[in-house]
């Protein structure tokens, strides 16, 4: 692991060496960057780089607002420091998005994108107030240990269904001390803020012309506000040049439940033909 000051708050890198072009992957909210180890383990001889976005894992945690914008801009920051080009750029949830941000504002760090259930809401779903989530907030926050954590949630949903690998990478990787990285209630706010007015990227997403795979669960998902996918309906329309593939039989945690899955969508893209 590496840090990074970016726009003022350190960040925490994990970047595997590997043939070029990069991988480059971004977590969901309440999450962190070990969560993508079995994918990357997937991905031989690929460089791989992931981060803990702020407020989350081993980076900086600043004062609030705690609003979505912040996590585009910090990765487009992050990519011109790393000097990436023509990377493939993975982000699920709120990943999605920030990775979204950053192609519009780096074009030049980026040659696809694979977005998996990314929180882009409808055009109309933005502006509304921001309203923590309650139930989140009052999350369980200390911890004995990641054992502990790994025994409480592997038989409970919605970690049920994880593969056990990577629940095991999340357990072990998500204390600071014995209290949550992605403290209870900056995941509540986050999650709160999902459809604030600077959370809007349609005006980014318009500029963005490189090939865009959105890739969403055909499950119910009912975390916070949403009755299906969190992602909007007609959202590749929205790019210059976009697919959509709807997953059956996989929840919104793509990545955590199919890491085989996740690493053979990634590859597909990886391996496209591109105009460089």
């Amino acid at each position: 692991m590496t840090t990074h000051s970016v726009r003022g708050v350190e960040i925490a890198v994990y970047d595997r060496a590997g043939s070029e072009p990069a991988v480059l992957l971004c977590h969901a909210t309440g999450f962190h960057a070990r969560c993508w180890d079995q994918i990357v383990a997937r991905l031989d001889g690929i460089r791989c780089v992931a981060l803990d976005f702020r407020w989350h894992g081993r980076s900086g945690k600043p004062a609030p607002p705690y609003s979505w914008r912040p996590f585009g801009e910090d990765l487009a920051e992050l990519t011109s420091q790393l000097g990436l080009q023509n990377a493939i750029g993975v982000g699920h949830s709120m990943g999605g998005h920030a990775i979204t941000l950053a192609a519009a504002a780096n074009p030049a760090a980026f040659s696809a994108l694979v977005l998996l259930d990314p929180v882009i809401l409808p055009p109309e779903a933005y502006g509304r107030p921001s309203e923590p989530l309650d139930f989140v907030a009052r999350r369980r926050n200390e911890w004995a240990s990641p054992d502990e954590m790994y025994e409480r949630f592997k038989d409970r949903p919605p970690f049920q269904t994880w593969d056990r690998a990577v629940l095991r990478d999340y357990c072990d990787h998500a204390l600071s001390g014995s209290a949550l990285a992605c403290p209870p209630e900056i995941e509540a706010a986050i999650y709160g803020n999902s459809g604030a007015s600077d959370a809007n990227i349609y005006p980014e997403i318009a500029t963005i012309d490189i090939p865009v795979h959105i890739v969403r669960s055909s499950s119910p998902y009912t975390y916070g506000r949403f009755d299906g996918s969190p992602t909007a309906g007609d959202l590749a329309s929205r790019f210059k040049q976009a697919t959509d593939e709807r997953l059956a039989d996989v929840s919104h945690f793509i990545p955590m439940e199919a890491p085989d899955l996740t690493a053979r969508l990634i590859l597909n893209v990886y391996n496209a033909p591109r105009i460089s």
